[in-house]
């Protein structure tokens, strides 16, 4: 397979600044583009959704394989990749029959990775995120699919040696295991974590002890209904009016002024959102405000 790149677009202020993941640099507001899945507006609405990404500044997308058709219409939108463009994907689980399925042998994670490089299109892909599923929320694994994390990393070092994967992350991991996996080099941790969930608090501060990137998954609270959203919490809201910003950019603005190394990928299906989600990364909130949004209670 030849590694396709084309230049990089004409140079727009990086969404949020930049931070480095693996040995890459990115606009910190990315975009994570599993929503695509579930879009309706139909296929070129999403191949556009991705340009339009693009064309605002980001270069750091999150994908997986297990995320329908994503890899392919990210494939579709966007090849010859730009050479700025970072391709960062999850393993862990697979999609049967419509349905997530926990997929955490070795064997499988390494069938995960070569079908992500071959339906995007690369020799390599920047950071493979490995998805565990020991805990909620989503997939739990059971039977042979409990696998001990070192077993886990030694299958993805093999991938990194041979040159498939630049940097290996973490997803769904509590702080024992983060420890566990620093020998092996860290690039990134994908964690739930928001301005009104932060039960892995403890992850984020080992990140900081060790200068590694903060992904949080869920920046905005669940997606799914009956579940908290940070856009509705008093508090944002309040905030949100007093600045003239959306509550959604006042909760992505938190994160990032939690840890110079956050990097977000907040996804949606709409347009209108995907421009005020990247231009979140231009909010400066005060520090009365930043105080305000520290005490709210999860």
């Amino acid at each position: 397979m030849t590694e396709h790149r084309s230049p990089a677009a004409p140079a727009t202020t990086p969404p949020g600044g930049t931070a480095k993941l693996a040995d890459r640099t990115v606009a910190r507001v990315g975009f994570g583009v599993m929503q695509l899945h579930y879009a309706t507006d139909g296929r070129e609405a999403a191949l556009g959704l991705l340009r339009q990404a693009l064309s605002l500044g980001v270069n750091h997308l999150d994908t997986a394989h297990f995320y329908g058709p994503c890899n392919e219409l990210v494939r579709a939108a966007l090849f010859p990749y730009p050479d700025d463009l970072v391709l960062v994907s999850k393993v862990g689980a697979d999609e049967v029959d419509g349905k997530l399925v926990a997929a955490q042998r070795p064997e499988q994670l390494r069938a995960q990775v070569e079908d992500n490089l071959s339906v995007l299109g690369v020799e390599r892909l920047d950071v493979v995120n490995l998805r565990r599923a020991d805990a909620p929320p989503g997939l739990i694994a059971e039977g042979d699919q409990k696998v001990d994390l070192d077993s886990q990393l030694a299958e993805l070092v093999a991938l990194r040696d041979a040159g498939k994967i630049g940097g290996i992350g973490l997803s769904n991991v509590s702080a024992d295991q983060l420890r566990q996996a620093l020998p092996t080099g860290v690039a990134c941790v994908q964690n739930d974590y928001s301005v009104i969930e932060r039960a892995t608090e403890p992850v984020l501060d080992l990140c900081r002890e060790h200068d590694i990137a903060w992904v949080p998954f869920c920046p905005l609270g669940s997606r799914f209904p009956n579940r908290p959203k940070a856009t509705a919490h008093p508090e944002v809201v309040a905030v949100a009016e007093e600045i003239g910003r959306t509550p959604a950019q006042v909760a992505l603005a938190w994160l990032l002024a939690r840890y110079p190394h956050t990097l977000l990928i907040p996804g949606t299906a709409d347009p209108v959102h995907l421009g005020e989600n990247i231009a979140a990364g231009n909010v400066s909130l005060p520090p009365e405000a930043v105080a305000r949004l520290d005490r709210v209670q999860p």
